[in-house]
């Protein structure tokens, strides 16, 4: 059987080798085994279905998925798998990638003495390392779903911590335990909460993936103010799973793709790494393009379908691409032209000079948010 603590050191060598891993959090990643917080069933994927993979079965393969630098998928369709043999559909709950959990524990810039809350407890190894590094009393975590609750909240006792685990929505915070020093999101959300900023002291900081229906990839590190309002920036490349309130609707290939002999169709120019391969470009097509979501549908041989799914109206765009091409065939259908608005989109970047992602800004008040670039009177309308 494959030993966990030499996985455990292999692991936490090269995150620090790597970089991802900055010293004064060394210690607790050595303190807490990640395996310890892993559930005794996971899901890999294969093709487009969620496997389980069972502790029982194969210690050891269970093992290596726990000590890999990628994320593992601790619960699907919501704790009850959709398909026989308890094969998952959607993905509902997982443990962070190992360099993800560093870099925004790094971002975090908690110092020993202060209080976190944690929005989203998912498997209890993120509270448990912070609580190494600050104390159990220092740590409050907040779960969503109570099956996962229950299980971080046995799991971080019986590794020794006692971290309070509540059981309620995320985007309501924990106000019995504030005000905090730092506020923690695991869960990513479109329309930050301003709850989260009630909850923090006048100075401290508030962490949060950002996302939006095109692009999933954007840390929001924000600070609060003593008028009560919170201003971040972009500080780092994360995906999440959003706030189970703010999920919306996914978008499915077989049920949203209809009606195809009826599409309208054209030609572009415009590769489509420019639209997906290019983080910058993507972030700002997402800040223009709402209720847009990309799905690439791979054909052999280099050749690909880019997908643009609207599952609210039951628009679509579809891009055939081929190797060597400078064209490329464009189907759309429905009320929307998701093509043509992404195009615009990006002709809107460039027109702002190809902004990179770590000059937009967005503040959160009270009365909502607004997207801002280089400095808040310079206010983008989404």
């Amino acid at each position: 059987m494959t030993d966990p603590t030499t996985l455990s050191a292999r692991l936490v060598a090269d995150l620090t080798a790597s970089g991802d891993l900055v010293p004064v959090w060394r210690a607790a990643f050595e303190a807490v085994p990640r395996h310890r917080f892993i559930p005794d069933t996971v899901w890999v994927e294969d093709d487009d279905r969620l496997v389980p993979v069972d502790r029982a079965e194969d210690e050891g393969a269970w093992l290596e998925r726990c000590y890999v630098n990628d994320f593992v998928v601790t619960q699907v369709d919501d704790g009850v798998p959709a398909e026989p043999g308890r094969v998952g559909r959607e993905i509902t709950s997982s443990a962070s990638r190992p360099d993800v959990v560093a870099l925004m524990l790094a971002a975090l810039e908690v110092e020993p003495g202060m209080s976190v809350l944690e929005i989203g407890t998912g498997t209890g190894w993120n509270a448990a390392l912070l609580a190494e590094r600050l104390g159990s009393e220092r740590v409050t975590s907040v779960e969503v779903d109570p099956q996962v609750a229950a299980r971080a909240r046995r799991a971080l006792r019986e590794a020794g911590y006692g971290v309070t685990v509540a059981t309620g929505d995320g985007a309501l915070g924990h106000p019995s335990g504030a005000p905090f020093d730092r506020v923690i999101a695991t869960v990513a959300a479109d329309r930050v909460p301003y709850t989260w900023a009630e909850q923090t002291r006048p100075g401290g900081r508030v962490l949060v993936p950002w996302t939006t229906d095109f692009h999933n990839g954007a840390l929001m590190s924000f600070q609060v103010s003593r008028d009560g309002a919170m201003r971040g920036r972009i500080v780092g490349n994360v995906a999440f799973m959003r706030l189970r309130q703010q999920r919306g609707r996914p978008a499915s290939l077989a049920r949203d793709v209809h009606r195809e002999d009826e599409a309208r169709r054209s030609f572009t120019d415009l590769h489509p790494y420019a639209v997906l391969g290019e983080y910058d470009a993507s972030l700002a097509i997402g800040l223009k393009v709402p209720r847009c979501k990309p799905v690439v549908e791979p054909r052999g041989e280099g050749s690909y379908t880019v997908w643009l799914l609207d599952p609210w109206s039951g628009s679509w765009a579809a891009l055939e691409h081929e190797p060597g091409a400078e064209r490329f065939p464009i189907r759309q259908f429905g009320e929307r032209n998701l093509w043509q608005e992404v195009r615009d989109a990006c002709r809107w970047w460039d027109g702002l000079d190809r902004p990179t992602a770590d000059r937009w800004g967005l503040t959160v008040t009270s009365a909502g948010q607004f997207l801002w670039l280089d400095t808040e009177d310079h206010r983008i309308d989404r």
